[in-house]
């Protein structure tokens, strides 16, 4: 099986200070469902910076998709990014004067190798299919700004997987919910990432919910840095 990440001698750090991420190795394989868990502070969000190119590290390889971040140029990683990688944000980072509707369809519009992906069907006939499939659908001509945190969670999950991106990056998007909804909505997110074979990288404190993972990860046992 294929890797979709391949981390190697990892080291990183902000500005002159002292080292955030030092991870001699970190792999998984596509398809994979990861939960990785660590207490505030331990690096959770630097690391999904650095697997989603946002930031680059210091030293090291970090593979993703077969493609070497490391050595990608910002503007290279921006693009990777927005063709290959799908985030779902900690506090949604939903644009609040936009719908539902393009709220999901944002990144199939903004970029045309998602839009590819859509195998023939529009953008719209593609928002309105995942909207249904997370139980939104009779939500979409209203302004993000309507809506209850749960169902803003769904439709920030929606934008994340429409072109159906490789991998899957969520930041403790479940924070705000109590159990029973955080349990529904990551099967109808791990449904989702089955119906596209998206590797889900998902990160909480919250390590009640690691038993629904195929992988778990302890970033503190992995993470040799003192953060």
């Amino acid at each position: 099986m294929s890797l979709a990440i391949d981390i190697r001698r990892l080291r990183f750090r902000y500005g002159g200070g002292p080292w955030v991420l030092d991870i001699p190795e970190l792999t998984l394989d596509q398809g994979t469902r990861a939960f990785l868990f660590g207490p505030s502070g331990s690096g959770k969000t630097t690391l999904l910076g650095v697997l989603s190119g946002v930031l680059k590290p210091d030293e090291g390889e970090v593979g993703v998709l077969g493609h070497d971040l490391a050595s990608l140029s910002s503007a290279q990683r921006d693009a990777f990014r927005a063709e290959h990688i799908g985030y779902v944000f900690q506090m949604f980072n939903l644009i609040p004067y936009l719908s539902v509707l393009d709220n999901i369809a944002l990144p199939a519009r903004m970029n045309a190798a998602r839009r590819a992906r859509l195998d023939g069907a529009g953008v719209k006939e593609t928002a309105v299919q995942l909207a249904d499939h997370l139980h939104i659908g009779d939500l979409l001509k209203k302004r993000v700004t309507e809506l209850s945190v749960g169902q803003q969670q769904r439709v920030a999950a929606c934008r994340a997987l429409i072109g159906a991106p490789e991998l899957i990056v969520a930041d403790e998007p479940t924070s705000s919910l109590d159990f029973d909804r955080r349990e529904t909505f990551l099967e109808l997110l791990f449904a989702e990432c089955d119906r596209a074979g998206a590797t889900l990288v998902f990160v909480s404190h919250d390590r009640t919910l690691e038993g629904m993972f195929s992988r778990r990860i302890s970033l503190p046992d992995i993470n040799r840095a003192t953060v």
